[in-house]
């Protein structure tokens, strides 16, 4: 997901050796489209950290110091909800005030902090355990840049709006920002006490501190003035915002399992999906990832709702309706976009609105608009939702129609990118830094380039189309659309597959010379289930060998192929929703054993990412006792790597629900690896909510009701 030719680690390059900071070292706060990044003690340093709005970052820094040093650090975390991040610090030795010298470890510092409507709010309590007062002197800095997120990222721009010159209040600062997109930006950051001292970057703050009596500090950061910061403030933004994620928690079904650990990853991946969803007017939607891509991507949303689609479609029906909401209806080279695509990402920041990026409204996604109509097809399948399906069908049309025009373009009817502008993607595939696609002696190939996984997305739309067509009593349209299905495939078996490999390329050129590279993609043909059954357990054995299967998951491309390199962004490195994809495709031709494997691995590599994965992290070979190597500039939380627990649980599971019957279908249940009990509660099933226990007993998993018995839906096993 690279937005820039620059890639992500053009970001890390940039930065100085002193600022480099390990994403699983950072904090991330969320609510709506406001997003904070703070290191363990609470600062903003102003590097990939700070205070965001609709892609700016406001506050650029925010460093507290105690009598002119760091706070020594306690303990840092971020609640279980996602909601309020805590830092707990002590003090130094403090200067002596007369004859009083307060030592060290005597004070307790405690930050606590939040976002809510637009805000940020922290309250710094102060507890003397001295036997004497103690004089605190808080000394804090702060600045508000007003940087484009690409400028944040690497980008460098010709010129900038004018920002104007501090103003120093009563009891805070507000900052000025004119952008050239004529938009004016604001950031106010106020102390509930009025400092000892104030200028247009400091404050000083001087807490009197009695014996065993705290005292409290508040602040508030936002774009505009506010009533001054109080604890009344505070606590009601605290009730609010811990509200609002219990109500997005509770959608949807829950799992639970007899592992303690287990479930600790469970509700992680689930807070950090509801962290990073934001309720739109479509319908709640998975912004992709904090920090580079908090915002709305077309295929992130989309993989991130399928694999939780049997969980919560809920999820899967507001994307579904964004995208239908933001399709394109015109062509423009700067914007990818031709009428039928669905969008790739939308940016809301002054470079955007500007026109100096395209991301505005950005179309350049050459597999996003296939899979929208897939998961389309599958949420149908899942929920029997017609009244939906009826409402987002002429944009399901439009998607095909603007997918049907390859047929006629394109000497073998596959669906291919090539950028409108080199402003766009060179690459245009999930995989799509520049240097992702290539041939196997590592020449870059020229476009038109088709992909070998979004012919199988491809695939998936038309099978998906054809069975709603047959719904609609469409006959004509569903032969249509399962003919030009098959002429997909046949084209993929005909002239992606190696036969002395005994696997499927990654892409045909322009001149339609295949790119002879085992990469990952080849495991999303299993996924939707385009490859003949002999040739998807060749794919199988590859993607399980030495060269793909690293003890972690699954590398994006094999160890002896040209540009392999475990720390690239795409060439080497393991991305948790690539290895659940490859899984589901395992199921789906048989290889249920390799599922509970590459959970696993999954899980155990969780566990040393403090139960969080992360975007991606590094391709090294697993050795007994070293932990897995994290990548320096990957997104945390990301949406569909937390998504994808769930949907290689699914996999795992053999559970499939036919949402036009109201049926629920288990297939040969697996359980993860040292699991003995799982259990699925308020499951949705039509109008219906199913509990059920999958338990293991002398080899076998048993499928048992849950706690209400008389649960009305069909519960049909196979073997």
């Amino acid at each position: 997901m690279d937005d820039l030719a620059l890639a992500p680690e053009a970001h890390f390059n940039a930065a100085s050796e002193r600022e480099q900071r390990s994403p699983d070292r950072l904090f991330t706060l969320k609510e709506g489209d406001v997003f904070l990044v703070c290191d363990a003690s609470g600062d903003i340093h102003g590097v990939a950290d700070g205070l965001f709005h609709n892609d700016t970052r406001l506050l650029s820094r925010l460093i507290l110091r105690l009598d002119g040093s760091p706070p020594a650090l306690l303990s840092s975390a971020v609640g279980r909800d996602n909601v309020i991040f805590t830092a707990n610090a002590t003090n130094r030795p403090l200067t002596p005030i007369g004859a009083v010298t307060t030592p060290e470890g005597v004070v307790h510092l405690e930050r606590k902090r939040l976002v809510w409507d637009g805000r940020l709010y922290e309250r710094i309590r102060c507890v003397n355990y001295g036997d004497a007062p103690a004089t605190l002197p808080l000394d804090f800095s702060f600045d508000a840049d007003f940087k484009d997120m690409f400028e944040v990222r690497g980008q460098t721009r010709a010129q900038r709006g004018r920002r104007g010159a501090p103003t120093v209040l009563p009891n805070g600062v507000k900052f000025q920002y004119e952008g050239l997109d004529g938009a004016r930006r604001e950031c106010v950051i106020a102390f509930s006490e009025r400092p000892a001292h104030l200028d247009a970057h400091h404050a000083s703050v001087r807490l009197e501190l009695a014996p065993r009596a705290p005292k409290d500090l508040y602040l508030e950061v936002g774009p505009e003035e506010g009533p001054p910061p109080a604890a009344r403030r505070f606590r009601r933004a605290s009730l609010v915002a811990k509200a609002a994620m219990r109500r997005r928690l509770r959608r949807g079904g829950r799992v639970q399992t007899c592992g303690r650990l287990f479930n600790a990853w469970l509700d992680k991946s689930r807070a950090d999906l509801a962290l990073l969803t934001t309720d739109l007017p479509t319908g709640p939607y998975p912004y992709a990832g904090i920090p580079w891509f908090s915002t709305t991507f077309g295929r992130d949303a989309i993989i991130t709702a399928w694999q939780l689609l049997w969980l919560d479609p809920s999820l899967a029906k507001g994307v579904l309706a964004y995208l239908a909401h933001t399709q394109a209806e015109e062509h423009s080279s700067f914007r990818d976009a031709a009428p039928g695509k669905i969008l790739h990402e939308a940016r809301r920041g002054e470079m955007a609105a500007q026109g100096e990026v395209p991301f505005g409204r950005y179309y350049g996604g050459v597999d996003t608009t296939c899979l929208f109509v897939a998961l389309a097809a599958a949420y149908a399948e899942r929920t029997g939702d017609r009244p939906f399906l009826d409402q987002i069908w002429p944009a399901l049309l439009a998607a095909t129609e603007w997918m049907d025009s390859f047929a006629t373009s394109d000497p073998l009817g596959l669906i291919r990118y090539e950028r409108g502008a080199k402003t766009g993607l060179l690459n245009q595939g999930w995989k799509d830094s520049h240097d992702s696609i290539f041939h196997a002696d590592g020449r870059t190939p020229e476009g038109p380039i088709a992909l070998v996984e979004v012919q199988g997305y491809a695939y998936a739309a038309y099978c998906g189309m054809a069975r709603l067509a047959a719904t609609r009593f469409d006959r004509d349209r569903a032969e249509a659309w399962r003919r030009r299905a098959e002429q997909i495939r046949q084209a993929v078996e005909a002239r992606f597959w190696m036969p002395e490999l005994s696997y499927y390329g990654i892409a045909l050129d322009g001149e339609n010379t295949l790119c002879r590279v085992k990469a990952s993609n080849a495991g999303h043909l299993l996924f939707v289930g385009l490859p003949s059954p002999d040739r998807a357990q060749a794919v199988m054995r590859t993607l399980l060998g030495a060269g793909f299967a690293n003890g972690w998951g699954l590398r994006t491309l094999a160890s002896d192929q040209p540009r392999y390199n475990p720390m690239s962004y795409h060439n080497g490195s393991v991305w948790p929703h690539d290895t659940a994809l490859c899984a589901i495709g395992f199921r789906r031709y048989g290889g249920a054993d390799a599922v509970p494997r590459l959970l696993s691995a999954l899980f155990e590599a969780a566990v040393h990412f403090d139960m969080r994965l992360p975007e991606l992290f590094c391709g090294f070979p697993r050795h007994a006792g070293e932990p897995p190597v994290a990548y320096p500039v990957a997104c945390l939380p990301q949406a569909w790597a937390a998504a994808s627990v769930f949907g290689i649980l699914q996999a795992c599971l053999g559970l499939h629900v036919d949402g036009w019957r109201h049926e629920l279908h288990v297939r040969s249940p697996r359980l993860p690896w040292g699991i003995s009990e799982l259990r699925l509660e308020n499951l949705p099933v039509g109008e219906r909510r199913l509990d059920l226990v999958f338990r293991e007993a002398d080899g076998r998993v048993m499928v048992l009701p849950g706690r209400n018995e008389e649960q009305g839906v069909p519960l049909i096993t196979h073997t």
